[in-house]
């Protein structure tokens, strides 16, 4: 992001530089960046949450997501659905904090930082960050200075962040990104990224027959294992989007 093009708010952060940030239920504005928000949901958030709250994939998705289609790319976007309550609270909120906190959002954890990651055409992965200090925000004065890599140990981040990174080639593969995929791409990307339930159910019943080949270790771990499936789902959209 070039500084001179981003809100005032906002600033690019290098890895070594610090800054102050700590939210807890005695600041004044505790909560209010759970509300009046659009908060995108990435498929290993999907995963995190449905488990924590005892649902299948697809059930969390019919009661807690919208999902949109946005013009020009093929990847569908999902959203958690916010509560009409006057102030677009998240479902989760509660007076003393977040129900789902232990498997809140990768961009809840984030917070107050913004993290962008690129792949280059020789392979490598680049990552940079922004840091959004927002005037309404009063956690900023709070806590012990401290860098990125201290933050996102103290988030638990490792996991979002390299599941996102996985995600990469199909969010920029070419042929997302010239308008709208066939009908039955979107419905494939979104059963193989976000329906885990589905996806597995029509594996095991031979619906689906596996179009790459897999391990012995990863075939029993499809079974029970919903982090295996989703990185089986990326490697078999990865399939499908280079034969195409």
């Amino acid at each position: 992001m070039r500084p001179d093009l981003a809100p005032e708010h906002v600033r690019p952060l290098t890895p070594n530089e610090t800054f102050r940030f700590r939210c807890h239920p005695g600041v004044a504005c505790f909560t209010d960046c759970c509300r009046e928000l659009e908060l995108a949901l990435s498929p290993y958030d999907v995963l995190r949450l449905s488990k924590h709250l005892g649902l299948a994939p697809s059930t969390f998705l019919d009661q807690y997501a919208l999902i949109e289609q946005a013009e020009g790319n093929g990847f569908p976007q999902v959203f958690l659905c916010m509560v009409d309550d006057g102030r677009a609270s998240c479902p989760f909120v509660t007076a003393s904090g977040c129900r789902v906190y232990a498997d809140r959002p990768g961009a809840c954890r984030t917070y107050p930082l913004g993290r962008g990651a690129f792949t280059t055409p020789d392979g490598d992965r680049h990552e940079m960050h922004i840091l959004l200090n927002e005037p309404h925000c009063k956690g900023f004065s709070e806590g012990d200075p401290q860098d990125i890599t201290a933050w996102q140990k103290d988030q638990d981040l490792a996991t979002y962040n390299a599941m996102n990174d996985e995600l990469l080639g199909i969010l920029h593969h070419p042929r997302l990104q010239d308008g709208y995929p066939p009908v039955e791409l979107e419905e494939e990307i979104f059963l193989l990224l976000y329906s885990l339930d589905t996806f597995r159910n029509l594996l095991l019943d031979g619906t689906l027959a596996l179009p790459i080949p897999i391990t012995k270790n990863e075939r029993q771990e499809l079974g029970t294992e919903d982090l295996a499936l989703l990185r089986l789902g990326i490697r078999w959209l990865g399939h499908v989007l280079s034969r195409r």
